[in-house]
């Protein structure tokens, strides 16, 4: 296996002693870190997800899901959305983990356990992720980082090990899908969040829908936009986003692209 040194690496960065909570969203780099951790230290490892409006259902289910397969202890917290962030500000994502991870502090302190990780590997670094300052601040170890696995060794890793989650499309919360300084709705974020699903089921997965008001901008995943077009299940499409409350449905020519809401941050 490629990247099986870092697996021995990994390993090594924690004792017999320790006690292990891992922050859970269910996505590949928490999956992956999960599991490598389930393969040595089981007994002595926690999985917690939280579940907050701006979390889709799916992703809780399969998160729990994922924690059944592998025999681990799973915690599912419940949490509204923090009041600091409610207009979605531009540096939402740091408030938002400062929020979170203290309640995932709280439940590892509980449990007698010394050490918070989160799934945060060696290509965040290179990208726009505010977030990561918070988990700095509260001592959150992020071990994928430290032993320098990049996404696709993840991903290699996970199929290595005959794991269906290895392909699965990188996601990011809800709150990434609207404007930065407009008030944040359920409603607005289940609307979001059917219409993704929606286009998973249609063929679609890992399509973000970014709401501006009324109007849905859809950022396809590579090789969708050609197919987009010529799929003859496109007015259906366009007809359920209509119905679910979005006006007007357009296709960024740009394709997906990462944290595409926060380019005036990056300017």
């Amino acid at each position: 296996m490629e990247g099986k040194s870092k697996i021995e690496l990994l390993r090594s960065l924690f004792t017999e002693s320790d006690r292990i909570v891992v922050a859970f969203s269910g996505g590949v780099d928490s999956s992956f870190l999960l599991y490598a951790l389930a393969l040595f230290k089981r007994e002595d490892v926690y999985a917690v997800t939280i579940k907050t409006p701006y979390i889709p259902q799916w992703e809780v289910d399969e998160a729990i899901k994922f924690c059944k397969s592998i025999n681990i202890k799973h915690k599912i917290i419940s949490l509204p959305i923090p009041n600091n962030i409610i207009n979605n500000p531009g540096d939402r994502c740091y408030k938002c983990k400062l929020s979170l991870f203290s309640h995932i502090k709280k439940f590892a302190s509980d449990n007698d356990c010394n050490i918070i990780a989160d799934g945060s590997n060696k290509d965040d670094i290179s990208d726009f992720r505010p977030g990561m300052k918070a988990l700095s601040e509260l001592k959150v170890r992020s071990p994928l980082l430290e032993a320098g696995f990049t996404k696709p060794e993840i991903r290699d890793a996970l199929k290595e090990y005959g794991l269906e989650i290895w392909n699965k499309p990188s996601y990011a919360c809800l709150l990434t899908r609207l404007p930065h300084d407009d008030a944040i709705e359920e409603l607005t974020l289940r609307m979001v969040e059917r219409a993704e699903l929606y286009l998973a089921e249609k063929g679609y997965p890992g399509t973000r829908v970014r709401l501006h008001k009324n109007i849905a901008r859809l950022e396809c995943q590579p090789g969708y936009i050609d197919r987009f077009f010529n799929d003859p299940a496109r007015n259906d499409i366009v007809g359920y986003l209509k119905s679910i409350g979005i006006k007007y449905v357009t296709l960024d020519l740009e394709g997906y692209i990462s944290g595409s809401m926060n380019k005036k941050e990056l300017q």
